[in-house]
């Protein structure tokens, strides 16, 4: 765990090295992004009564590309925040702050 600084906010980068990938989430105290292994259709369905603000990006193997990555998916509950699909990562955790 790291803290990283954008826009003067402060967020805490996760990253767990597994074999043969990486685990990568960037939190705030609202919500977070994350790597590909994130469901978001598991917090948009199951999950929904928890109103989970987080947002997806694929294909991403450091935080700095989890941060610049467009994001693929988003759940509801960041979409209220105005978080979108294709929106950066970057964009999405101001809006998460």
């Amino acid at each position: 765990m790291t803290p990283i600084k954008i826009n003067d906010f402060t967020f805490t980068a996760i990253t767990v090295r597994l074999p043969k990938t990486n685990f990568l989430a960037v939190t705030s105290d609202k919500g977070y992004i994350m790597c590909g292994a994130l469901d978001v259709a598991l917090l948009n369905e199951k999950l929904k009564d928890r109103r989970i603000i987080a947002g997806r990006a694929v294909g991403v193997r450091t935080i700095e590309q989890l941060i610049e990555a467009p994001l693929e998916s988003v759940t509801y509950e960041a979409e209220s925040l105005g978080i979108t699909v294709g929106m950066s990562g970057r964009d999405a955790l101001l809006r998460m702050k």
